[in-house]
């Protein structure tokens, strides 16, 4: 039998910064690369990673898999810090991605029409003035002990700043446990809705799914 694979799960660093976004963009199409949906790499780990990774750094966790980053979960407590920080930051976007626009590819085009029509549309309403997080893990890296391990090591940093509650989002689809599993750890699903962009590209209905966990109650 091989040896097992020594997995870690540590607090994230500025150095770790380069590899989060490599990882945003080679998963960011349903575990995915997100490169033959959008082309922007930029743009596209900007908005999913930026305010974590650059405002409150010591939200965020890896996991590393043979010493290397194969995951991460990236969250936020300073829920009003990352709204004001929201507000500069699409501005910046929309200003940037008019400028790119006429030298996208079409399927690129495609992408930031659906973002502009129907994207606020179809995220489900996540509650406000709570702490939140999500997860994105190479398959490596996707074990039942090593998800939660990460999970519970961010509860615990929540714990220690006195925070009540805390939500987190996920795309779930077929082949996936997806929310199900967040529910053995203690969470509970609030909404869910479809997300549309998917359907020409995966045969079965994908969505966007809440998950909430009040803190102050015992795991």
């Amino acid at each position: 039998m091989s040896n097992p694979r020594p997995i870690e799960i540590r607090r994230y660093t500025p150095a770790d910064r380069a590899r989060v976004r490599e990882l945003c963009c080679a998963t960011g199409f349903l575990g995915n690369p997100i490169a033959p949906v959008f082309e922007d790499l930029e743009l596209f780990a900007d908005y999913l990673t930026a305010y974590y990774t650059d405002w409150e750094p010591e939200s965020a966790f890896v996991v590393l898999v043979n010493g290397e980053i194969c995951g991460y979960l990236l969250g936020a407590r300073r829920w009003f810090l990352q709204g004001c920080h929201g507000v500069l930051q699409t501005l910046g976007l929309l200003l940037r991605g008019i400028a790119r626009y006429p030298r996208y590819n079409p399927a690129s085009k495609k992408f930031v029409r659906w973002i502009l029509s129907r994207a606020r549309k179809e995220v489900p309403e996540a509650p406000r003035r709570m702490a939140h997080f999500h997860v994105n893990l190479l398959p490596e890296a996707r074990q039942v002990a090593t998800t939660r391990a990460l999970v519970e090591g961010f509860l615990d940093h929540l714990r220690q700043h006195g925070e009540p509650a805390v939500y987190g989002q996920m795309v779930v689809f077929e082949d996936r446990r997806g929310a199900k599993l967040f529910e053995r750890y203690g969470f509970r699903v609030l909404n869910k809705a479809e997300i549309t962009k998917y359907r020409e590209v995966y045969p079965a209905p994908v969505y966007l799914c809440t998950v909430t966990k009040d803190l102050r109650r015992s795991s």
